[in-house]
């Protein structure tokens, strides 16, 4: 079984605790206000699939500017990067 890291707030987890409030706000609004919040809750479905396929988000780039850091380690995958998302001693990147 899967589980994440939730020993700190990494841009992954972020973006997902934003979408997921995005998501429960629109609901709500959609319930409470207008049907048209629905319009919302399908943008940011869009957006995570759009992050999904491509890479590209743009609430992930507005919260790198913030100084938030990924999870992932983006050295290649000649790279053995430790636990921490640090590069190996013997990596070649020049990270």
């Amino acid at each position: 079984m899967y589980i994440a890291k939730i020993d700190k707030w990494y841009l992954e987890r972020v973006i997902f605790l934003i979408a997921g409030v995005f998501i429960l706000l629109s609901l709500t609004l959609a319930y409470f206000v207008s049907k048209y919040w629905l319009i919302l809750a399908g943008l940011v479905g869009l957006n995570l699939i759009v992050f999904a396929t491509t890479g590209f988000c743009t609430m992930a780039n507005i919260l790198v500017k913030f100084g938030l850091k990924s999870n992932s380690c983006d050295c290649g995958d000649d790279c053995n990067c430790t636990p921490d998302n640090k590069c190996s001693d013997d990596c070649n990147c020049g990270k």
